[in-house]
């Protein structure tokens, strides 16, 4: 396996997204022989299970406590550190879920049956919003671009 110190932090980043399918697999076959009928023997040793189990979950946190290390000490151009860009990059999306949810709940037309129904109108100007919502998208994919970017750039410290 490649060293920690020459792995990128971007394939750190896949190698803990593996791990934790790993994870979940082994969590999976584990609860699925912990019980069998009386007489009956599992189908893989679950002390075997455990074992690796432990195993992977003992190299995952050493992976993620080095991914985090590294998003601290990695720092852009305008010196702001990874760690920072990703809770800037967290706030947007959640900033453009909020706006796209409002911008779809006030664009929608209302069904009425009758004159005699309740009107709905809108209380808010749908081009504005429509315009920051863009604004923002766009700030987002040029700022993931950066991070990712930044992940294929940087070597994981330990």
């Amino acid at each position: 396996t490649k060293s920690v110190q020459r792995m990128k932090l971007a394939e750190a980043l896949s190698l803990r997204k593996d791990m934790e399918k790993k994870i979940s697999g082994l969590k999976e076959r584990l609860e699925n022989v912990v019980r069998v009928q009386e007489g009956d023997e599992p189908v893989e040793s679950p002390e075997e299970l455990m074992t690796e189990l432990d195993n992977c979950l003992v190299q995952l946190e050493l992976l993620i406590y080095n991914i985090n290390m590294t998003n601290m000490k990695v720092v852009d151009e305008d010196g702001k550190s990874m760690t920072r860009l990703l809770a800037e990059r967290d706030v947007l999306n959640k900033r453009i879920t909020i706006l796209r949810n409002t911008f779809d709940r006030a664009s929608k037309p209302v069904d009425r049956y009758s004159c005699n129904e309740i009107r709905m109108v809108t209380k808010i100007d749908v081009k504005s919003l429509r315009r920051e919502l863009d604004k923002y998208s766009q700030q987002y994919r040029q700022l993931d671009n950066e991070i990712q970017m930044m992940n294929f750039k940087f070597d994981l410290v330990e």
